[in-house]
Parts: C-alpha cells; structure tokens; sequence
C-alpha cells in the first residue's frame, strides 16, 4: 500500500472509531442523526467550493483507472468522514471554544502535512480558509444538535430532512459511478468528462433530494402512490437526460439502479421525517 493511500484509510479508520466512542457514549439515534446531517451540509459546501470552484485536489490513489475519481474518495474520506465526526463529538460533548480551537489546529495540522507529502493540492485554497471556514461548520452542528433533540417541524424540519437525505442520495448517487463506471454525464460544464459528472450528478442529487423531502411531506397523496410516482419520476428524468445526450447510461443495471435507489430514498425520507417529528 502506498503512502497516499495509507495516510487517507488511517484518517477514515480514526474518523469511525471516534463515531463510534460518541455512539457508544451519548446514544446513537441522535449522535447518527446529527452526523448524517453534517455529511449532507458538507456535501453542499464541496459542491460549491470542491466541485464547481475546483479549490484542492485530492491524490489518494485509490481508484487507478481516473483521477478526478479518485480525488473524491479522498473528499469522501475528508468531508463524510473527517470532519462530520470531530463535529459531532464536540457537539455531542458540548466542548467549549478551546476544544474547537484545538481540532481546527489539528485538520490545519493535517491539512499542511498532506501538502508537503504531495497527497494533497491546493489550486486557489488555502489552509487560513479552512481554519475561517471550521469555526461556523462547528457552530452549525452544535446549533443543529439542539434543533434535533425535541420534535420539530415547519421549515426547520425541512432543512434537517433535507441535509439528512442528501446525505443519502449523494452517497449512492456518486459511488457506483466511481467504483463501476455504470455511467457519466455530459452537460459541458467542463472538459473532462469525470468532472462534468461529478459536478452534474451534485445537482441531480441535490435537486433528488429536494424531491423526496417534497413527496414526504405531502400528506394529502396516499402512500402508495408516492411509491409509484418516485420510480415513474425518475424513470422519466432518466429518459429525458438519455434523448437530451445528458446522460450516458454504460451498463444494463444502471437505470433500474437509480429507480430502486429512488424507492429506498424515499423510504428513508420517510423515516427520518418521523424520527425528527417524534424527537431523539
């Protein structure tokens, strides 16, 4: 194993066992709840700043076959992991101003290491950016803690549900297209196609998301007909891109793929939708 590698797998190994110890210490439903919350808020600051704006680059060396890719699992292992878990802790634990100091010490400690190893690029980024940026994602998610402990609704639930689903559909949206090359989109973005695809499927997600949060908190359509409306919509979207010349489908799984991923999405919306009304 190369030091790329090892030094991204030792950061996503640390990153769970520390989600663990939270777990395992202040209760999972709320902890978990909180972090996949972060997750979705960080995937929307990565498709701003990461994939639109092209701040850094990653060089894991996980995935050989392309290297925009394989920078995202380097993004994955920093922003679903990372950084999601020490804001979970410190929100969890309620620490004070020194604790937060101290991990954005720490990521800018990492993050300065990571550049000197060269696993790790700048292109306009800069490490002062990351410690002006950690202060209010720390913020976010203690203010977030609070939010979802007691039942609620209205707009504030929206927003939870909707971070918590993205969370969810840009995980399994990206993945199997990294991994399996089941298809790419081309939309003119940008030259290379893998970063065509990454920026196009972060708005596909995205706007999915804002979908199932929708059709979830519609209460006057009965259920069983948002499970077979959701397949039909996607189905629909599908073709359209396809005749569009948006989407290239490489694979025979990949529609069928992302129309069950609609119907488990949806089924987890819905379920999240409950557990935040109810409370943690």
């Amino acid at each position: 194993m190369n030091i790329n590698s090892l030094c991204y797998l030792v950061l996503a190994i640390l990153s769970i066992i520390l989600l663990i110890y939270v777990c395992f210490k202040k209760g999972t439903r709320r902890s978990l709840l909180l972090f996949i919350a972060m997750v979705g808020f960080g995937y929307v600051i990565e498709a701003v700043i990461y994939n639109f704006l092209g701040s850094y680059q990653y060089h894991p060396k996980l995935l050989k076959h392309d290297r925009i890719y394989d920078s995202n699992m380097g993004a994955i292992a920093s922003n679903a992991l990372a950084l999601p878990v020490t804001a979970t802790f410190l929100a969890t634990f309620h620490k004070n101003w020194l604790w937060i100091a101290s991990f954005i010490g720490i990521f800018a400690g990492i993050e300065w290491l990571f550049l000197k190893l060269d696993i790790y690029t700048h292109n306009w980024w800069k490490i002062g950016y990351t410690s002006l940026g950690l202060p209010f994602y720390y913020i976010f998610a203690k203010i977030l803690h609070k939010k979802i402990g007691p039942p609620i609704k209205g707009l504030i639930h929206s927003f939870c549900l909707f971070l918590m689903v993205g969370s969810f559909t840009g995980s399994f949206h990206i993945l199997p297209i990294m991994l399996f090359s089941n298809r790419y989109y081309e939309l003119g973005l940008f030259e290379n196609r893998a970063k065509d695809t990454t920026a196009f499927g972060a708005i596909f997600y995205l706007c999915a998301s804002l979908f199932y949060v929708a059709i979830a908190k519609i209460h006057y359509i009965p259920r069983w007909l948002k499970y077979v409306v959701t397949p039909l919509c996607m189905f629909t979207i599908t073709i359209l891109l396809r005749k569009s010349g948006i989407l290239h489908s490489l694979v025979w799984w990949d529609t069928w793929y992302y129309i069950f991923l609609a119907l488990f999405a949806l089924l987890f919306t819905e379920t999240i939708s409950k557990r935040l009304a109810k409370g943690t």
